[in-house]
Parts: C-alpha cells; structure tokens; sequence
C-alpha cells in the first residue's frame, strides 16, 4: 500500500487519540535504515519537482501546495530542512504563516493565504496556513463561534477552486504527543544554540493541549474532502515523519505523470547553428 492510502484520514468524526503517535506505518524500516531511505529518495524528488518546474513552459497549470499543520515541536522546520531540502530551491515557494498584521486583520481571513499560493510549475510549501484561523481562532477565541462556523465552509471552497485551477493539495497534520512536545522543549532550553527557537508562550499554549486537539479534530472533519483530503503522519519519530512526508510528496507528483515539455524550437537547426558558430 501507498503511504496515500496509508496515511489518508478516513472520512467522519476524528478521535487523535486513537492514532499511535510514535508508529512508523507503511514504511517497515528502522530509524538509520529510514534515513537512508529518504537520501536515496532525493535524486528522483529532484526530478519530479524538476518537471514541475519545467511544465510551466509548456502552460501546464498545475502546481502543488504541501500544507503542513501541527502542535508546537512538531516538525514543520524539519521536514522543511530535510525533505523539501532535497529539491530545487527556485521551484520551490516556502510561505511561514506568523500572527496576521495590521493589513491582513482589515482582510478576510483568506486574503493572505491566496496571496502566497504557488504560480503554475511551483512547489508551494505552507509553514501553518489557513486552518490557524479555525484552531487557535477557536481556542482562543479569536473570532465569534459563528465567524469560526463560517471558515470551515469558506476554507473548503477556496480549496475546491484551487484545485479546479490545477492545485494539488497535499495537507499532512504532524501528530505528536504531549509527552515528546515537552522532551522537544526541554531540549531547546537545554542547548543555547535552540534558545532561539523557543518562547515562553510555548508553555502558556501547551495548558491548552486538550482544546487545540478537540479544534483539531473538529477541522480535520469538516475539511477533509475528497479534493484535497488529509493526511495524518505520526511523528514522534523525526526520521519516519521527514520520511514519510517525502513519500508523500513523491508519490503525489509521481501521480501528475508530468513530462519534459516539448521544445519551442527546431533541435536539429539549433544544432547545426551550433556547430557552425565558429567563436571559441
């Protein structure tokens, strides 16, 4: 089985505590053997992510969008570090969503969003995203419950759009435990060269785990459609969860069957032009 199949969130209610944070399923390796694997993974990531790139010559319309959503430690910079390190920077548009400014509060909540979505040819990658503001919005409250209600609905249709456009998305919850988020925070406090990466809202949020696991599953519900369906990756282990995002993400462009797009010109003439040119 496909790690697409594999790690596909069923359709219906979700309970995240029936999913085994620190498994490794579909991939039947250990964590050395796992790195490896993802290595060996890189050449041909690199030239499907190359064809993508390359399809835009040709008017292809199709992009791709990896939108990675998890609880704090969860891995979003490790997969980019890791996996999305092993393609082509130019093709590549990373976009890290941060509390929205002054002007983003004036818009709809998705006016931000739409505006860092990939051109046609690009990998766009969504360091959080959209569904910030129907997790943290409702956890903290952010937005009246009926404004929270309403982007479900939103957020669905503007997915359905964009992949009506030619996106293809590629939404993976990063599923973690209480129990390693806390081991990955000490760890921060422990090295002086990860002080950086840590702040001390990470404990205000964490008292909040309960409530940021009920929003998640409630988000997970209403938007896991069938055009762009989630994926729910354990990741308590570092090396299976930058594994198998890189799975995940070569199995998807694998499936757009892309091609080198035919030349605009005469290779035989250019050739010969080439030949001739007597400049050394």
């Amino acid at each position: 089985m496909s790690l697409l199949d594999e790690l596909r969130l069923p359709p219906g209610p979700v309970d995240l505590g029936a999913y085994d944070t620190d498994s490794a399923p579909g991939v039947g390796v250990d964590k050395e053997t796992g790195k490896q694997v993802l290595a060996e993974l890189g050449p041909t990531l690199l030239q499907l992510q190359t064809k993508l790139f390359a399809s835009k010559e040709g008017e292809d319309p199709r992009r791709v969008l990896l939108v990675l959503q998890g609880m704090d430690t969860s891995g979003k910079g490790g997969v980019l570090k890791h996996t999305v390190g092993l393609v082509d920077p130019v093709g590549v548009r990373i976009t890290s969503f941060k509390a929205p400014t002054d002007e983003e509060r004036a818009q709809d909540f998705l006016w931000r969003i739409q505006n860092a979505v990939p051109e046609p040819g690009y990998l766009g990658v969504f360091d959080r995203s959209h569904y910030e503001d129907v997790l943290i919005g409702r956890v903290r409250e952010l937005a009246p419950p009926e404004e929270i209600e309403r982007r479900y609905g939103a957020i669905n249709d503007f997915e359905k759009r964009l992949t009506d456009e030619g996106t293809v998305i590629l939404k993976c919850m990063l599923h973690i435990s209480p129990k390693e988020q806390k081991k990955r925070l000490l760890a921060r406090l422990e090295d002086p060269a990860k002080h950086w990466k840590y702040s001390p809202g990470d404990i205000d949020e964490r008292q909040l785990w309960d409530g940021y696991c009920e929003a998640y599953e409630i988000a997970l519900e209403r938007t896991n459609t069938e055009y762009a369906p989630w994926y729910l990756v354990p990741s308590d282990k570092k090396w299976y969860r930058n594994l198998a995002i890189g799975e995940l993400l070569l199995e998807t462009l694998d499936r757009l069957d892309l091609d080198w797009p035919a030349p605009r010109f005469d290779v035989a003439e250019e050739k010969r032009r080439l030949e001739e040119d007597t400049i050394s």
